[in-house]
C-alpha cells in the first residue's frame, strides 16, 4: 500500500504537546501501580508482627533505616496522591471542572494537597515518635 508508511496509524506522544492533566493521569495510573507494592510492604510488616519479636524487630528495623523511611513516604505520597486524585475523577463524574481553567486547578490543587499533606503527615508521625 503506497503512502502508508508515511502518515502515523495513530496519534503519538510527539503530536500531543504535555500538558499538566495529561501527566497527572500517568501520575494517577503509577501511583496506583505503587499501591500495590506499598501493600505488599503493609501485609509484610503484619505477618512479622504475627510471627515473632524478632521478626517485628528486623522488619522495624529495615523500614526505619534511612531507605526504608523513604519508601515509606514515598509510599504515603502515592496513596495520598491518588486519593485525592479520586476526588478529581468524582468532581468531574459529578459533571463539574471541565472548563480549561478547572482542569488546570483541579491538577495544581491535586499536586500541591498530596506534598502538603504528606509533610503534615509526616510532621506529625516525628512529633508523636518523639
Amino acid at each position: 500500500m503506497p503512502g502508508a508508511a508515511e502518515r502515523p496509524l495513530s496519534p503519538h506522544l510527539q503530536i500531543y504537546r504535555p500538558m499538566l492533566t495529561m501527566m497527572m493521569s500517568i501520575v494517577h495510573r503509577i501511583t496506583g501501580v505503587a499501591l500495590y507494592f506499598g501493600t505488599l510492604l503493609l501485609v509484610i510488616w503484619l505477618v512479622a508482627a504475627a510471627t515473632s519479636p524478632e521478626a517485628f524487630d528486623t522488619v522495624n528495623g529495615i523500614y526505619g533505616s534511612w531507605l526504608g523511611l523513604l519508601v515509606l513516604v514515598g509510599f504515603s505520597w502515592a496513596l495520598i496522591h491518588h486519593a485525592i486524585g479520586g476526588v478529581r475523577h468524582f468532581v468531574w463524574d459529578t459533571g463539574a471542572g471541565f472548563g480549561p481553567q478547572s482542569r488546570e486547578l483541579l491538577a495544581k490543587l491535586t499536586i500541591g494537597g498530596s506534598v502538603a499533606l504528606t509533610l503534615l503527615l509526616w510532621i506529625v508521625i516525628w512529633a508523636v515518635k518523639g
